[in-house]
């Protein structure tokens, strides 16, 4: 990120410090009403009924409850998988992706994916997207048209630009269509007039807002049930205004990007609240796309070495349980997503959630103790004299295990937002 975009974005969050509703809350008072929040947003009421081969309901069966996978979406972005060149750091690696995450973001930088015209990375994008899928892991990719990374062999003048645009949003789309389904289409558009490429200067000359809607139309057709977003770190008035332009518009936006990086020190808790709520307001669910905090001093782009601290470490963690619980309980956030894993990628930075040498952070021994731990569900229950058993858990998938007389039997539901879940068992 360069330096006047830093400025940019630190402005941007600042412009949102004074909510039109009236007062901003604390973050003492956000954070006391983060458990009912969660409890109303995140969870949902289910009924086990055990019937007979009669159809009789079947007392006293006891129902194991276990969630075995998440409807919120944890992530981080996975660009080293399965290119560490060590078995053992590569293992390592993904144990700690596998053991926290259910979602991951692959790159598809332009002139990365493709350095030159027509020779691309798709087998390597492919691979890393398997892997994902074998796991049931989540995937999006980031981005399709943006005014960085842009390849040299690429159309500078506007029309052939937008041309070649338009053939690579197809192409990719329509290739990794059922491996990858969710895609950031546009990134930052809000200061790509100011490059000089192909991408900025269509930006320059028919404004951002075209340049999304065109770009969100040529995904929509080439994936019509895939999940299409718009991602901008500039999350003040030019966001806003561009977001309620699309809204109103109708372009196929399913969720708004919201990048978080705070190498500059972390944001306020309620500058976080407000802009979760600001952005609810246009309907569509928020992705926090690219958050980063650091452990170790703060700043842009420091030489290296950049080491973290036990200080940094463990005012890292304290923020970073606080911002997911948060964010968690905003009714509009669907999936938050870290930037990266480990120390050392972005500018090298110690924003890892892991350090540079793969062991855990307290950052994230904490994390997983939440999302892993506190927000699954897992319970032990009996059925009534009508055959049913109840609970409240966290949406996602389970698995039941019901057993009667010693013999068992297994089923899966799901409980989803607004409508719970019901299943009818057997008796084994």
């Amino acid at each position: 990120m360069a330096a006047s975009r830093i400025a940019m974005a630190g402005a941007a969050v600042l412009a949102l410090a004074a909510p039109a509703w009236g007062r901003s809350m604390t973050e003492e008072e956000i954070l006391a009403g983060a458990s009912e929040r969660i409890e109303r947003h995140r969870k949902a009421d289910a009924l086990v009924r055990v019937v007979g081969r009669d159809g009789a309901p079947v007392r006293n069966a006891r129902v194991g409850v276990e969630q075995v996978s998440q409807a919120f979406l944890f992530g981080a972005n996975a660009f080293p998988v399965l290119g560490f060149g060590d078995a053992e750091r590569e293992r390592r690696y993904e144990e700690a992706f596998t053991g926290l995450m259910n979602y991951a973001t692959l790159g598809f930088y332009w002139g990365a994916y493709e350095p030159a015209a027509g020779r691309t990375r798709a087998e390597d994008l492919a691979r890393q997207a398997r892997w994902c899928q074998a796991r049931g892991i989540a995937v999006k990719g980031h981005p399709l048209v943006w005014h960085e990374v842009y390849p040299g062999w690429a159309p500078a003048e506007v029309d052939a630009a937008r041309a070649r645009l338009q053939e690579r949003v197809s192409d990719v789309v329509l290739r990794f269509a059922g491996l990858i389904d969710r895609w950031d289409v546009v990134n930052e558009v809000t200061v790509s007039a100011s490059a000089a490429n192909g991408v900025g200067r269509w930006a320059a000359r028919d404004g951002g807002l075209k340049v999304v809607e065109d770009s969100l139309a040529w995904a929509r057709r080439a994936s019509p049930r895939g999940f299409l977003l718009y991602n901008d770190f500039n999350v003040g008035p030019a966001y806003i205004k561009l977001a309620q332009a699309l809204v109103d518009g109708g372009a196929p936006v399913d969720a708004f990007g919201i990048q978080s990086h705070m190498h500059g020190g972390e944001w306020p808790i309620p500058r976080v609240w407000e802009i979760c709520e600001t952005y609810a307001r246009f309907g569509r669910p928020l992705d926090w796309t690219e958050v980063t905090v650091l452990s170790g001093q703060h700043g842009w782009q420091r030489p290296p070495p950049w080491p973290t601290t036990p200080e940094g470490e463990a005012r890292q963690a304290d923020y970073v349980i606080k911002l997911y619980t948060v964010l968690f309980s905003h009714p509009a956030v669907e999936a938050i997503t870290w930037w990266d894993l480990m120390d050392g990628a972005w500018q090298g930075a110690p924003a890892g959630l892991l350090r540079a040498d793969l062991t855990a952070k307290p950052a994230y021994e904490r994390l997983r103790s939440l999302v892993r731990g506190r927000w699954m569900t897992r319970a032990s229950l009996s059925t009534g004299s009508d055959g049913t058993a109840r609970f409240r858990g966290f949406l996602g998938r389970y698995r039941l295990t019901v057993t009667v007389d010693g013999r068992t039997a297994t089923r899966e539901m799901d409980l989803s937002r607004g409508a719970g879940g019901t299943v009818v068992v057997p008796a084994p």
